[in-house]
């Protein structure tokens, strides 16, 4: 339940590698990982993510639904990533999404999400001690794509809120091996949905819905190589406000969405084909609030070109 959070945190989980800064080598990285791809190089590549539950959380009790019985989501999410300067890179990333409910008559939904566009700036880079610590800044913003009904959770495929966020990502690395800590703030814009009326804890005469803003703390660590790359992540995802599920009624824009999640990814590099990297992982939700507990799997595919000027 709740594609949209559950979106947001496929990004943070893609988060491959936080290896040095400027390496002669480039990697693939994300909007929530402390690795900068240099100047001139194009990092772009396709992500897959299949996530499924039967149990949710309607407010803090946790059940099923024999009207739903297992709802899957499978998604396509093309990315890219390139390097302005060696401190400064513009990432852009949009999924497309398909959900299905396996029982009852709600008939899953598909489209194309959300337009994500992320800058990410390397703020502060020095050696501690014997690793090296960075402080990142990554400025985000998204807008839907499509005119997709939000307002059928759970087999919506996305919220339809535009939003802008703001993350701080720390990260140190001693040998191979490093921890990394990051902390963001989601602001939504509200949405509007088709009809004129709704329920919170009381009835609203409207087609506009509030949406609350949400915040994310992630916490990962794990070992590095140039070849290998193997990560373990935990997340809590916090919305800043909303109303519960009411008994036996079906979830809505407007609902508070938390969740822990727990996971990792491996990510390899291949040596004999050079710029191609594959990403592997998936994650778990402990626990939640109005969010399903859903197992999440995901893989992906990067290619790395190198547009920069060669010189003799």
């Amino acid at each position: 339940m709740i594609r949209s959070l559950h979106l947001y945190f496929y990004r943070y989980c893609l988060a491959v590698c936080c290896c040095v800064a400027f390496s002669q080598t480039a990697n693939a990285q994300t909007d929530a990982d402390a690795l900068m791809i240099p100047k001139n190089f194009l990092c772009t590549g396709v992500v897959y993510t299949h996530s499924d539950w039967k149990n949710y959380w309607e407010g803090t009790f946790k059940r099923n639904n024999a009207n739903i019985g297992t709802l899957s989501t499978n998604s396509f999410m093309a990315v890219g990533n390139y390097g302005l300067t060696n401190k400064l890179d513009i990432l852009a990333m949009a999924p497309y999404v398909k959900t299905n409910a396996s029982r009852g008559t709600l008939k899953g939904q598909s489209g194309v999400q959300d337009l994500t566009v992320a800058l990410k700036y390397l703020a502060f880079i020095s050696e501690i001690g014997k690793g090296l610590f960075s402080i990142h800044a990554i400025a985000e913003g998204s807008i839907p794509l499509t005119n997709y009904e939000p307002d059928f959770l759970p087999v919506s495929i996305g919220l339809h809120s535009k939003s802008v966020s703001l993350r701080g990502l720390l990260n140190y690395q001693t040998g191979r091996f490093f921890v990394a800590g990051a902390g963001q703030y989601i602001l939504r814009s509200n949405i509007t949905i088709d009809r004129n009326s709704y329920y919170t804890d009381h009835l609203i005469y409207s087609n506009e819905v509030a949406m609350p803003n949400v915040s994310n703390l992630l916490f990962s660590a794990g070992y590095r190589s140039l070849k290998l790359n193997i990560e373990g992540i935990v997340s809590h995802t916090t919305t800043q406000g909303g109303f519960d599920i009411r008994k036996n009624d079906m979830p809505f824009p407007g609902n508070r969405m938390n969740m822990t999640t727990v996971g990792g990814l491996a990510k390899y590099s291949f040596e004999n084909v050079t710029g191609l990297e594959l990403t592997v992982g998936g994650n778990y939700v402990v626990s939640g609030r109005n969010v399903g507990q859903s197992t999440n799997l995901f893989a992906s595919v990067y290619y790395i070109l190198d547009f920069s000027k060669k010189t003799k």
